[in-house]
This record gives C-alpha cells, structure tokens and sequence, in this order.
C-alpha cells in the first residue's frame, strides 16, 4: 500500500524536472516532452479528481479547497491544450509553455500548503494507504488520455468538484464548457 500523499508529491516532483527540461532551448526535446507532460499531467488530474477530491471534501470536510483545486485543473488544462497545440520551434510556445508552468506550479503550491496538510491531519494513515492504491490505479486508467477530451463520466466528476448545479442533466459539451468556465485563470 502507498501513501497517496507520497504518490501525489512524487508526481509534483518530476512534474517540476519535466518543466525544467521543457525550459531547454531544443525543440526536438520539447517535441519528445510534450506528449510525456500531457499523459502526466491528465492521469494525475484525473486521479486526484477521481479517488482524491471526494474523499477531501467528504471526509475531510474541505469542499472549498476541492472546488478551488477542481478550477485550477480546469486552467491547467486549457493550457495544456494550448501548448500542445502550439508549435514548439515557436516564439509561441516559450509563451504557451510560461502559462502553462505558472498555471501548474501554483496549484500544486496550494495543494502542498492546503490540501496535503489537511488530508494528513483529516485521515488515518491506513486510509491514505488505501486512496494511494485508488489513486495509482485511477492513474493507470488514465495514462495516455489526451487534453481536452475527458469523458462524459471525468466531466460529472469535475463538475461535482466544481460545485456546478444541473451537472447530471447536462450533455458532454455543456458539462465541458461548464468545466471550462469555472477554470481559474
């Protein structure tokens, strides 16, 4: 059993490495880089909204910081969407890339001073066990998904962290653009 705090610090780590190598001036390591940050990033989120932010704000007692960490995936996102769909020998992507680390870098600065100390005080230890298993195979489910086209199903649940009324009556698109419109930016 793995500790999903741990799990999720780690992930923050080599996100971090990841930004750092992108930062480098060669677009063919950005054109090998891209891809891996977006099935990262996507399978994280994805997990985190999945097995984590319920357990946060059901159990912690924290629908707050779950809302407020829902939009920012939101933002990171559409910003991810728009790095990947930016050219990486551009003058572009330096831009994309900057919006796009600023918009990560911060939500996993809040996640670490809010959400992670509330789930460590909130929740027993076997319990982080056991949400670490939920959140690596919600992780293993989700490798390779690609931005900007969560599922009918992943769009309910952002719309559920989101706090966004009428969720379960909404199509796919709606439950997008809702998502979307609630990112923080």
């Amino acid at each position: 059993m793995s500790d999903v705090i741990a799990l999720i610090l780690e992930d923050h780590k080599q996100m971090r490495s990841l930004f750092t190598e992108l930062a480098a001036d060669s677009v063919p390591r950005r054109e090998l880089l891209v891809p891996v940050v977006a099935s990262m990033l996507i399978a994280h989120s994805r997990a985190e909204e999945t097995e984590v932010y319920p357990v946060v704000r059901d159990e912690v007692g924290d629908a707050e910081d779950v809302e407020h960490s829902q939009e920012e995936h939101a933002a990171a996102e559409l910003a991810l969407v728009k790095l990947t769909d930016t050219d990486p020998a551009s003058d572009a992507f330096v831009t994309a890339l900057a919006e796009f680390v600023h918009a990560v870098t911060h939500h996993m600065d809040e996640e670490e001073s809010d959400v992670l100390p509330a789930m460590r005080s909130g929740l027993s230890d076997r319990r982080l066990a056991e949400l670490g298993d939920a959140f690596l195979g919600a992780r293993l489910r989700h490798w390779g998904d690609k931005p900007g086209e969560a599922s009918r199903d992943d769009l309910v649940v952002q719309a559920q962290n989101a706090d966004i009324a009428g969720r379960s009556q909404m199509s796919k698109d709606q439950l997008k653009a809702a998502v979307q419109d609630s990112a923080e930016l």
